[in-house]
């Protein structure tokens, strides 16, 4: 049976959807927000190397649920295997009309403690003011606190007159009036923010931020914006319908300043990228193809062919940003019940194509630790009828969420100090660089790409 713990992970991507779903093999509830109000997908592949087949051998595969009424019907029936028949019979018995699939969203409670609630003669009740999950039931119950509140600080700020039993024959001016309202929100505001913020955070007991590169969590903990190193990234994709005749394996090419790769999906489609020390690129798809094939005129005219029968929907650039490494060394990966994975964590240049790879890794030791911290009880054999009290549940998450950085730290400022020294020297074009790169150091950064991949994450099983 899964314990009634409410884990809640901000982004939908690679780290957010492998940890979610780890927490769910180890019997811990996690609660997934994604703004897309679909199963995102974006970008066209990316390199599964070793470690990230460990970490996928980790979470084992389930199918995707649809957003289709019958298919919602059956997942729910076969989620309550073990309930009274009587219960089953009602999602049994429902009409498929009145079944219905709804993304969860919220507000983030360190929203609520700076903005707005109130401006001018302007403010905002339920919903508009503290969207949040359903756990607590709390959603229409706050908004009709809200009502109540606001009623009572308007009436309070308009009304002060009459109810002190003083003459009201005096009209109040428009400026006037508009003051006693705007002082009347700014109560409301004042009374509802705490109570605002506290229904929010409490509908979750661990934040995990899985909100990629532009994460609102990592700032929240105290990161920087990731870098630009000054690179950008070509990155197309073809389908040719049929074999193209090329082997599974990844073909590099590397020049002044530029550095190409063609890599296989299957059969008949091959991802390719370009990243150049270009500055002045412009972001148009066709200019795009003609400027990356304007840099490979020597490579052989079969793989110029995949850029040329590129078509212009699938060729897209993207600047190139990272975390720098000594943030990672004294900022906080977790503070209290919150935590970040993923781009959110570790935003890399795609030099070692480790991006996806160790997003795999943070949710398969997150999974881990936070079970480790939740579990220990049910694990070791002890008795489980006494249920924590808050405090005791949120300083368990603290440490399992310290556990995780603890674990991803070095790992992190490994592979993003390694991406960007391999970037570096593949794509200098000075001529010591160059040089370096071609008669020294071409082996080595080779084995640096096979070093890094070679790592394991571990089980989900708590030992």
């Amino acid at each position: 049976m899964e314990k009634v713990e409410d884990i809640v992970i901000v982004g939908g991507g690679i780290a957010g959807l492998t940890a979610s779903l780890g927490l769910h093999k180890l019997g811990i509830r996690s609660l997934v927000l994604e703004s897309s109000h679909s199963l995102r997908i974006t970008g066209f592949a990316f390199s599964a190397w070793t470690n990230a087949w460990r970490a996928l051998d980790a979470i084992g595969l389930e199918k995707d649920v649809e957003d289709d009424p019958a298919k919602l019907k059956q997942f729910a029936l076969s989620k309550l295997a073990n309930v009274p028949d009587e219960i089953k019979a009602i999602v049994e018995n429902t009409e498929l009309e009145y079944i219905m699939l709804s993304p969860l969203r919220y507000r983030h409670p360190w929203d609520l403690i700076w903005g707005n609630i109130s401006k001018g003669n302007v403010c905002v009740l339920g919903d508009a003011l503290h969207p949040m999950t359903p756990d607590l039931g709390q959603g229409a119950c706050s908004a009709l606190e809200d009502g109540v509140v606001l009623a009572r600080c308007l009436a309070g700020a308009l009304l002060t007159k009459e109810q002190s039993g003083e003459s009201t024959e005096k009209v109040d001016s428009e400026s006037e009036q508009y003051k006693k309202i705007e002082m009347g929100l700014k109560n409301y505001a004042k009374e509802r923010r705490w109570r605002s913020i506290v229904l929010i955070s409490t509908a979750y007991v661990a934040l995990i931020g899985c909100d990629g590169v532009n994460s609102v969590v990592a700032k929240w903990l105290g990161f920087k914006a990731p870098a630009f190193t000054g690179r950008a990234a070509i990155r197309g994709w073809i389908n040719f319908k049929s074999n193209h005749g090329f082997e599974p394996k990844l073909l590099q090419f590397m020049g002044i300043g530029f550095r190409s790769g063609f890599l296989p999906n299957d059969d008949t489609s091959i991802y390719w990228f370009f990243t150049s020390n270009e500055k002045d690129v412009e972001d148009d798809p066709a200019k795009l193809k003609q400027f990356a094939l304007s840099k490979l005129a020597n490579v052989p005219d079969e793989i110029k062919a995949i850029v040329e029968n590129t078509e212009l929907e699938y060729i897209m650039l993207s600047p190139l940003r990272y975390r720098h490494p000594w943030d990672l060394i004294w900022g906080n990966i977790s503070k209290g019940n919150v935590c970040v994975l993923g781009d959110a964590l570790h935003p890399m240049t795609p030099d070692l194509g480790q991006g996806a790879c160790s997003a795999l890794e943070d949710g398969v030791v997150l999974a881990r630790c936070l079970a480790g911290a939740l579990l220990t009880k049910e694990q070791s054999g002890e008795s489980t009828e006494k249920v924590d009290s808050e405090s005791e549940q949120y300083k368990k998450i603290e440490m399992g969420l310290k556990n995780y950085a603890k674990e991803r730290r070095w790992r992190s400022i490994v592979l993003i100090s390694t991406a960007y020294v391999v970037g570096f020297f593949q794509q200098g074009d000075g001529k010591l660089t160059t040089f370096l790169r071609d008669k020294l150091l071409a082996a080595f950064l080779s084995s640096l790409l096979l070093k890094r991949a070679d790592y394991d994450c571990g089980k989900l099983n708590i030992s």
